[in-house]
């Protein structure tokens, strides 16, 4: 069985003018159970205060929590933090966390959200909230639930938010891969980051992830890696700037996954970025769930 974190908090109705009537996580959790496959579900508590005011500002975690975000921030995250946003942005980080700790025992496991890596210390940016992956590092080394934390991720957009909040931090380390000319404008310094060109595709991918993120987990050799697996680097997808086809996307997945099983690394994912027709990328996402999980064997064990 897949060890996924999920709860009804992550499900929002969708945003008017959309074809479905729950938003990208409700609709993963339907293709979850669409695809039949054996699936042990887990459910977070929010992530404690002190560990989200242990990557971000107490006052914009305070303005997040109490639903009063100021526009000027709402607008640079995308939408409004109504009252369901806040108590998603508060669950979706104590998710990941658990899906780190589930993948300890279990050798994989997937949070059904996160992977806000936009989210900066005083504000959110992005369509990101709070940064689930680097509240969940930081968490995970300060409880002593690990020693070396490595957050790999290979959204199409660099994962700036994370690189910038857990910058220093010793235990921590971050890999990105990204189409360059991509959002954000102004890239952070990740400990590895690898620029891609507009429209590379796979075997290019592939070739590069693979000669960046071997040297990375040998040098580093983390206890659990945290992996940001946003479908956005597919071709077609609306704020994607690279050309993976599916089945390329599936090989950077088992790559990963092998990878990190190979070494002993226990892994837990989030889905990330992905945009376009809802459904189509839930089921995107969910075929990476299941890509990493038959490399683990159906019960995830290392």
């Amino acid at each position: 069985m897949i060890p996924v974190v999920h709860h009804p908090d992550y499900v929002a109705p969708a945003r008017p003018g959309n074809a479905y009537s729950w938003n990208k996580n409700g609709l993963i959790r339907e293709a979850l159970l669409e695809s039949e496959a054996a699936i042990d579900w887990f459910a977070p508590e929010p992530m404690p205060r002190r560990w989200l005011e242990a990557v971000h500002c107490p006052d914009y975690v305070a303005e997040v929590a109490e639903a009063r975000v100021p526009p000027e921030k709402e607008r640079r995250i995308g939408f409004p933090v109504d009252e369901r946003v806040a108590r998603r942005a508060l669950r979706v980080p104590g998710g990941t966390y658990l899906a780190a700790l589930t993948a300890k025992a279990r050798g994989y496991a997937a949070n059904s959200a996160g992977g806000s890596h936009h989210a900066l210390h005083d504000s959110g940016a992005g369509y990101c909230v709070l940064n689930d992956l680097a509240a969940a590092a930081v968490r995970l080394v300060g409880e002593g639930e690990a020693r070396r934390v490595l957050i790999v991720d290979c959204d199409v957009h660099q994962g700036d938010g994370t690189a910038a909040l857990t910058a220093g931090r010793p235990g921590i380390a971050t890999y990105s891969i990204h189409a360059e000319k991509n959002f954000p404008a102004r890239k952070a310094r990740s400990t590895v980051d690898v620029a891609l060109p507009d429209g590379v595709g796979d075997a290019a991918y592939l070739a590069r992830l693979r000669e960046t993120l071997l040297p990375l987990v040998e040098a580093f050799r983390p206890d659990i890696i945290l992996y940001q697996a946003g479908v956005d680097p597919l071709a077609g997808d609306r704020l994607g700037r690279l050309s993976l086809t599916p089945e390329g996307l599936d090989a950077r997945d088992r790559w990963v996954a092998e990878l990190a099983r190979r070494s002993g690394v226990a892994l837990a994912s989030t889905p990330g970025g992905g945009y376009g027709d809802l459904m189509a990328v839930a089921r995107a996402h969910v075929r990476t769930m299941l890509t990493i999980g038959a490399v683990f064997g159906q019960y995830g064990t290392l």
